[in-house]
């Protein structure tokens, strides 16, 4: 029997997140472990008069590529994917790992080289995103691989993906309504400003957002949301700042990153785990020793790092920075093959000023 909360978790994607209409063309991206996801999307879009595109990988299939792919393999950027995304109206990414850490062996050469391949694709993304001319979407189905990285039981990770969702309501389309109207109000307090300054145990930085726009993110992008981003002015980044969770990346965890800022660039970068991995990334191109997103998480329901960034970043009482791409929607000029998101943590004896003005403290802001 069918789980009621997947065929909710897919008209929320498809008729709140993407918008699909009549004739749009959408891909749907997933691995076999979201097969009964991906079947639910599939029929509702077809139901709303869409034409789904299915790309599915098996479940082992990033492991073997790096593990048996030439320098021109690696190189190649894939077909389907690259067509999808330069002409396509919609893409709806389903991360479905059984194992999240399958790439962590792999040398950080063959990741990095296989970055730049892809880069590309994911400028498209961000441009045609900006134009308003693709509507992408990027969720997870719950699979034992992340309810290990979570520490959770299968059957209450289930319980808490759909619930941070909320595909456990009879109507989740308001609750995600009532989100994009309060965060609407964090941004007034914003927006139009020029500095910010975050100092706690973790943070001592400043950054400018002058003439930069905050996006609201209440779950047109990212399912499950709750964070309001902008890209910072690149060259205005000083300071220092220590991430209190891992940062995972191509399923690498970095662990205790620590980096120093000069003028926006990082000019000196540490970690306690997998600094070979950190430093490689950041020698990817010029882009990717600048922040192209700078970002505070608003979701209280989130209350637990998983291993996963698209919920870990919008743990409430938190905010993050992406070193490499930005939005170009907020006014980042940044350009990267990366876009590497970073938590840090401020709810206890932390606090963020605009201009000299606190707004936000020990994780809540200040209206």
């Amino acid at each position: 029997m069918t789980d009621p909360r997947i065929e909710r978790f897919a008209r929320i994607l498809v008729d709140y997140s993407t918008r699909l209409v009549s004739g749009d063309r959408v891909l749907i991206e997933g691995t076999t472990a979201a097969e009964p996801l991906i079947r639910a999307l599939y029929v509702r879009a077809l139901e709303v008069g869409a034409h789904p595109h299915v790309l599915m990988e098996f479940s082992d299939q990033q492991e073997i590529f790096f593990e048996k792919a030439g320098d021109g393999q690696l190189d190649y950027p894939p077909t389907f994917q690259k067509l999808a995304y330069e002409t396509f109206e919609s893409r709806i990414r389903i991360h479905s790992s059984m194992n999240p850490r399958a790439l962590s062996g792999f040398d950080p050469a063959r990741l990095g080289r296989r970055q730049k391949a892809l880069a590309p694709i994911l400028q498209t993304q961000m441009r045609r995103g900006a134009a308003g001319e693709l509507r992408w979407l990027t969720t997870l189905f719950p699979t034992e691989g992340y309810a290990r990285e979570a520490g959770m039981e299968w059957n209450v990770y289930q319980d808490f993906v759909f619930r941070a969702c909320h595909a456990d309501e009879a109507d989740p389309v308001s609750y995600w309504k009532n989100v994009e109207a309060e965060q609407a109000r964090m941004i007034a307090q914003m927006q139009g400003h020029h500095q910010v300054t975050l100092r706690g145990p973790n943070v001592d930085l400043t950054l400018s957002i002058r003439d930069r726009t905050f996006m609201n993110s209440s779950g047109t992008h990212n399912m499950p949301d709750g964070e309001i981003y902008t890209g910072p002015v690149e060259e205005s980044v000083n300071g220092w700042v220590r991430f209190t969770y891992p940062a995972i990346y191509n399923g690498v965890a970095v662990e205790g990153i620590e980096l120093f800022f000069s003028e926006g660039r990082v000019e000196r970068a540490s970690a306690e785990k997998n600094e070979a991995f950190l430093l490689e990334m950041l020698g990817a191109d010029a882009g990717a020793r600048y922040v192209g997103e700078f970002a505070i998480g608003t979701n209280f329901e989130i209350d637990r790092f998983t291993g996963n960034i698209l919920f870990d970043e919008k743990i409430g009482g938190t905010f993050h920075m992406a070193l490499g791409a930005g939005y170009p929607e907020t006014g980042s000029k940044n350009h990267s093959v990366i876009h590497w998101d970073m938590i840090c943590d401020m709810r206890q004896d932390a606090e963020m000023a605009v201009d000299g003005q606190v707004i936000y403290r020990n994780g809540q802001f200040v209206f």
